[in-house]
């Protein structure tokens, strides 16, 4: 299966894959194209990684809005992280029939690529954070809509599913929607037209196969129509709703959403934060915090704290709950966000104890491993940068046993297939 990677980071996509790869025993994905550009930045530290670990060829470092599709050679499967901002307010661009959004909404792009790729790819696996089934505030949901009724249009199938890495005995907790698109005619679109919603969601589906759930506790999911053409959602949908109608896992046949709430069913082996820790001895001695202690505390704290709008004057308390200080060691980590690096005193940074009592941040192979990148993947950048990267970095092992389920389904392997276990596939991630 040949596949473009957009919005490449690091490599996140590609990671899964290989380790995919590896489970199987054969090369069935290969990455044949990738694009990673960093706007405003003159430096482009992920590009230069991407390139570092796996090479020149077929890597594009420009701006995702000027490449054309013919730019791009055939693939299979189109995946990407894409970011998470302005994800959809459509408007008609007057003589062209194009769509955009207010930013250049990178979504678009993604659309663009798909609808205008010949032969249109067979496949679709995207990622992002959780609030994209819940934007904007105002209408809630219609993001997601809107996304989901353009990839209707061009012939997709799709299913979705949060997933909270943690679940599933990863060392960190992080919660993003993964979607999965699969082509009018592909195997899995006619599965999932043959198949019972409920069926599909907690048993047949990829995303079932791959990280199991409980038992459904309803015999049909909510279902319902996506009308209208991309204007007339981003207008009208769910206007006077104050919670969106999608749910944490879905699908769309043809525009008709079943969607409902899943819980995760593993009894598999876990990490957690302490496992994954380098020795006390190996930490540079900058990563250390041993003064300004009692900043970090107030910061980590809970407060409530008298503020007042600047623009309507109205008074108000603003809260805080109290973050574990430091961070315990027997459970997975918080997730990591793109401010962990530097020295400054923060609410969201990791801190942990050391067997000698003193207290240090993490060093940027421990936030690599949190990802299940090997170590030292983001080496030969500042360690600022790195932590950075991280933060917007998946955690690689569920592109991996998304991709293994994957292959299997195709190959027919998928009822027999004996799934590799997560401390397998944790193990190999700091190698």
């Amino acid at each position: 299966m040949r596949i473009a990677e957009l919005f490449a980071g690091v490599g996140g996509f590609r990671v899964g894959f290989d380790r995919a790869n590896a489970d199987l025993g054969h090369d069935f994905f290969q990455v044949t194209w990738s694009n990673q550009w960093e706007p405003s930045t003159k430096v482009q530290h992920a590009s230069s990684i991407y390139v570092d670990r796996f090479g020149a060829e077929g890597h594009s470092n420009e701006d995702i809005a000027t490449v054309a599709p013919e730019d791009i050679p055939e693939v299979d499967m189109i995946v990407g992280g894409f970011p998470c901002q302005d994800y959809s307010v459509a408007a008609t661009l007057n003589r062209s029939g194009g769509l955009a959004g207010k930013k250049g909404v990178l979504w678009w792009e993604i659309h663009r690529i798909l609808r205008d790729k010949m032969p249109r790819p067979k496949f679709i696996l995207l990622e992002n954070v959780d609030r994209l089934l819940k934007s904007p505030v105002k209408q809630r949901g219609r993001d997601f809509a809107v996304m989901l009724a353009s990839l209707a249009d061009l012939g997709y199938a799709v299913e979705w599913r949060v997933i909270n890495a943690a679940d599933y005995g990863m060392p960190q907790r992080r919660r993003r929607v993964f979607i999965l698109g699969y082509l009018d005619g592909t195997v899995p679109h006619r599965a999932m037209k043959g198949s019972g919603e409920i069926e599909w969601l907690h048993e047949t589906g990829l995303m079932a196969r791959a990280f199991p759930v409980q038992e459904p506790e309803q015999v049909m999911p909510p279902r319902f129509d996506i009308t209208g053409d991309l204007v007339a959602i981003t207008d009208n949908f769910n206007r006077s709703g104050s919670t969106t109608p999608f749910d944490l896992a879905g699908l769309m046949v043809g525009r008709t959403v079943s969607t409902v709430r899943v819980n995760p069913r593993y009894e598999g082996p876990r990490q957690v934060l302490g496992d994954l820790l380098v020795p006390e001895e190996s930490v540079p001695e900058q990563f250390f915090i041993d003064s300004d202690l009692a900043n970090w505390e107030y910061l980590k704290g809970a407060k409530a704290i008298q503020r007042t709008n600047r623009t309507t004057g109205h008074e108000y308390t603003y809260t805080e709950g109290g973050i574990a200080f430091p961070d315990p060691l027997d459970r997975p980590s918080r997730t990591i966000i793109t401010g962990e690096g530097g020295p400054g005193a923060s609410r969201f940074k990791h801190v942990v104890a050391t067997p000698s009592g003193r207290l240090r941040r993490l060093v940027p192979v421990e936030l690599e491993r949190l990802n299940m990148f090997p170590d030292e993947h983001t080496a030969g950048v500042p360690d600022s940068r790195r932590a950075f990267l991280m933060g917007n970095a998946l955690v690689t092992g569920i592109v991996q046993i998304l991709g293994r389920e994957l292959a299997n389904h195709l190959t027919g392997m998928s009822e027999t297939a004996h799934p590799v276990t997560s401390a397998k596939m944790v193990a190999a991630s700091s190698n």
